[in-house]
């Protein structure tokens, strides 16, 4: 049992690159509350944050960009080149990470909880969880998406590749392993498996399936599961709406609303292989049909939507309305602390007052004042778009000192 009671805690890991947050992203789906450990130490060396003035102290003021944050690119070329280094900078961190995740898997509403952490077997966290899940790839894998996704030079993502605990000790002492060479798909169908069997393990009733995807907003329905499907009634229209979760079940659909909306060319595989890192939400009128899709996630408690497409017939203002109440309630229930609406430069005037009438304010990147959510937003977005945002939770599990 881990030592969080009614809880059961998957520690997620596996070594850099293998897709442990692809993962982590198909087990939030399914209805686990998840936690990036990793990203949790990224917000604790945050200016002002309880790790920033040691880490500084420590390694330099040549580890700050210019803005006075930490450039990770610089911190990282140091502790993957000295083992010294990295166990420093872990001993400065990782206390303030492991008390970060206590606090977050005491405040899930979530029987099941994920905490991916690459250094799980370095910690007393392994000793914690009730079962351990890694996550594996072939060397070829890692490199290739090392250099591919996060733009290091081959020597550098050797180097970050062979600085790592041997994959091999880790799988030694799996629970469960799930192989990601690539295909989503099957990754997909081992996550199910892994899920279907903690479920049936600790007594949880329904599971969230393909066929039962759900969110909750608005009235409930007295489904059982996790994931409810539920009704939103809008009292200027009287439509009701129904807001489902999309799942790679429904992939086909969604791809195919969005193709047909939006003018762009999308498939099935682009879908699943957004899945990997985002959600969707399906708003659906009463006869069943699609009138708007959301694409969304929640990453180191920081909610982003990016992607909205809506049927051009559907009433404007109860499909945002009710797609904004879904994302912030699944939101709260994520733990997320601020929600930001990301839109192209050219969307319509009358669809941003939509999302302002639903309590979002405008704002710029530059007048988003934390660090961490800043960042998250610049990561976000190729080009300058239009900045929504709305505060979820008035405490940050990262105060600032």
């Amino acid at each position: 049992m881990s030592r969080w009671p009614n809880k059961y805690v998957i520690g997620l890991t596996g070594n850099i690159a293998v897709g442990k947050s692809v993962v982590r992203q198909m087990l939030q789906h399914l209805g686990a509350y998840t936690i990036d450990a990793d990203g949790l130490a990224h917000q604790a060396l945050a200016p002002g944050a309880p790790s920033f003035a040691p880490v500084v102290e420590m390694f330099g003021r040549f580890i700050l960009d210019g803005d006075g944050r930490v450039d990770r690119r610089k911190l990282g070329s140091i502790v993957f080149a000295m083992p010294e280094a990295l166990e420093t900078l872990e001993r400065l961190t990782h206390p303030v990470v492991l008390q970060a995740i206590n606090t977050l898997i005491l405040r899930a509403k979530q029987r099941v909880v994920v905490v991916e952490a690459i250094k799980l077997f370095e910690t007393d966290l392994v000793n914690a969880v009730d079962t351990v899940w890694v996550v594996d790839a072939s060397a070829e894998t890692q490199l290739k998406r090392l250099v591919e996704k996060r733009g290091m030079t081959p020597e550098e993502a050797l180097r970050r590749v062979t600085a790592q605990r041997a994959q091999r000790d880790k799988l030694k002492r799996a629970s469960y392993v799930i192989t990601n060479d690539g295909n989503v798909d099957d990754t997909w169908r081992q996550v199910q498996a892994g899920w279907t069997r903690i479920h049936q393990s600790i007594g949880g009733g329904k599971t969230a399936t393909d066929e039962q995807p759900v969110m909750s907003v608005g009235k409930r329905s007295t489904s059982t599961s996790e994931h409810r499907a539920v009704q939103s009634i809008q009292p200027q229209t009287g439509l009701t709406l129904q807001i489902r979760r999309g799942m790679p079940g429904n992939a086909d659909l969604i791809a195919q609303f969005i193709s047909r909306v939006s003018g762009k060319k999308i498939d099935r595989m682009d879908i699943m292989l957004a899945f990997g890192q985002k959600s969707y939400l399906l708003a659906t009128d009463p006869n069943g049909r699609v009138v708007a899709i959301v694409g969304w996630q929640v990453e180191n408690l920081i909610t982003r939507a990016d992607e909205f497409y809506i049927e051009p017939s559907a009433p404007r203002d109860a499909v945002i309305d009710a797609l904004v109440k879904a994302i912030e309630e699944a939101s709260r229930e994520l733990q997320s602390e601020v929600g930001f609406i990301l839109l192209p430069v050219a969307t319509p005037q009358e669809t941003i007052q939509a999302f302002l009438r639903s309590g979002y304010e405008a704002t710029t990147l530059d007048d988003i004042r934390v660090p961490a959510w800043r960042e998250a937003v610049h990561e976000a977005v190729s080009e300058n778009p239009r900045i929504l945002t709305k505060r979820l939770r008035a405490d940050r599990i990262m105060r600032p000192i």
